[in-house]
């Protein structure tokens, strides 16, 4: 059971072998499995991204009413959390591979469903099963990241998979935008479809399994039941949630993103903006700041963690690498939403969009100081189960966020635009002082509940 007493240092006698898994690929190799799974990673953006710009055109063509086309967002979103969780569990049982050639097809098959739809009906069935195909990009990357990088380089490798991540879903309701302004809404799933059999066939061709010899579940069972299908209770995730480290750092990027949504939402009615297109390049600087901060923060976390390390003579520590998220949840993120309520509130015109379309950027920035070290931390935290921990802090993240952005309008109705992006603001604070909390007690945390912490010769 991990405790404050006990030292996470690396015994000589594991050393050589620690390494030896970590060198069973080649920086090329590497290189080239990030951007595989980072390309798996924008696929879910882009099913959730492309929707909403698209929901009127989708009601006129089905003759039913925007309202009811929304049930595809709230379902496809149940769809895309339970599918995380499903991937991600099986992984840590059959391997990453395997669960990527399995969902993969559903995702084509769901995206020319989709795009064939003629009643209603119909289009929620396949919108469920496109967002579950989809589902598995965002928990099984930083999974794959973990198994393939060792704790003093992930963090720059995970950096880098939520940067294209998290640039798809600000440029992805551009794309939808355009689809809805110039082309067809059933156009943007066909190319969805396409993407995900170009994918299935890069990750057939060449991605390797990478989880740790003899380290997944079917891996230490015999070989006569090997053959056999296991039954995985994909909620048996969520438990990990028990942790509080996890609990914290989850509820933290909860409300560090949840800026983002308050920031978009009053854009397009301030400066009257009414083209879909643009509205959706709106999102471009926020997109913008993901790109650049995400691999910024995780090799800033790679560094924290090297620094303290060595200030503590070769003791590790998982927290040391939170203290990357100062710049972000302490002033980029609460700063930037804070601002962002002012100018909108009393800068007409250019200038005030031009103001707000920086904030954008700067926020973007900021939530990624907050993510990427967070979810490293997480993959740290638990390395042998490191898919099931991504997928549970999303799917924790994506009901945060569900209730939190349906709050946002009538809050503006209620208290106004400055006034709702300050309570986004203090709420931000507050997400950062659990890191904090997280930072100074986590050894204490962690002796609270044993969800299975990993060790620094086993991670």
């Amino acid at each position: 059971m991990a405790s404050e007493d006990s030292p996470l240092l690396y015994p000589s006698s594991y050393e050589s072998e620690h390494e030896a898994v970590y060198k069973r690929f080649s920086d090329g190799q590497k290189r080239t499995i990030v951007v595989v799974v980072s390309l798996a990673g924008l696929l879910p953006m882009f099913v959730s991204g492309t929707f909403v710009p698209s929901i009127p055109e989708i009601a006129h063509d089905l003759e039913s009413t925007a309202a009811v086309v929304s049930l595809a967002i709230s379902l496809s979103i149940l769809s895309g959390a339970i599918g995380s969780l499903v991937w991600a569990s099986y992984s840590t049982y059959y391997g990453r591979r395997p669960i990527f050639l399995i969902g993969l097809p559903l995702l084509c098959l769901g995206s020319f469903g989709v795009a064939t739809s003629r009643y209603l009906p119909t289009l929620l069935f396949w919108r469920c099963i496109q967002a579950l195909g989809s589902a598995g990009g965002l928990a099984l990357g930083p999974g794959i990241i973990g198994d393939i990088y060792k704790l003093e380089e992930r963090g720059a490798a995970i950096g880098a998979f939520f940067g294209a991540s998290l640039f798809g879903l600000a440029i992805a309701p551009l794309g939808g935008g355009l689809a809805a302004q110039y082309a067809s809404w059933r156009q943007i799933h066909v190319i969805l479809g396409a993407w995900g059999l170009l994918e299935f066939i890069l990750v057939y061709f060449i991605l390797p399994e990478t989880s740790h010899p003899g380290a997944r579940g079917i891996d230490k069972v015999d070989e006569s039941r090997r053959s056999r299908f296991v039954w995985i209770n994909p909620l048996r995730s969520l438990l990990l949630l028990r942790s509080p480290n996890l609990l914290a750092i989850a509820l933290a990027g909860a409300l560090s993103l949840l800026t983002d949504y308050v920031l978009l939402v009053p854009l397009g009615v301030r400066y009257g903006i009414t083209n879909d297109a643009l509205i959706g390049a709106c999102f471009l600087p926020n997109g913008l700041g993901n790109f650049l901060g995400a691999p910024l923060a995780g090799r800033l976390s790679d560094i924290v963690v090297k620094r303290w390390r060595k200030k503590r003579k070769g003791e590790w520590v998982p927290e040391d690498r939170l203290r990357a998220t100062f710049i972000g949840g302490l002033i980029l993120v609460p700063f930037s939403v804070a601002s962002s309520g002012f100018i909108t509130t009393y800068v007409d015109g250019p200038v005030g969009l031009g103001l707000n379309l920086l904030c954008l950027f700067t926020n973007g920035l900021g939530v990624d100081f907050v993510l990427s070290p967070s979810s490293a931390y997480g993959v740290d935290l638990l390395h042998s189960r490191s898919a099931e921990v991504i997928a549970a802090t999303t799917a924790f993240r994506s009901l945060i966020l569900s209730l939190g952005a349906s709050a946002v309008i009538p809050m503006i109705g209620y208290v106004g635009v400055a006034g709702t992006n300050c309570i986004a603001a203090v709420l931000a604070w507050i997400g950062y002082g659990l890191i904090w909390f997280t930072i100074r007690h986590g050894d204490r945390m962690r002796a609270w509940v044993d969800v299975g912490y990993s060790t620094a010769q086993n991670n």
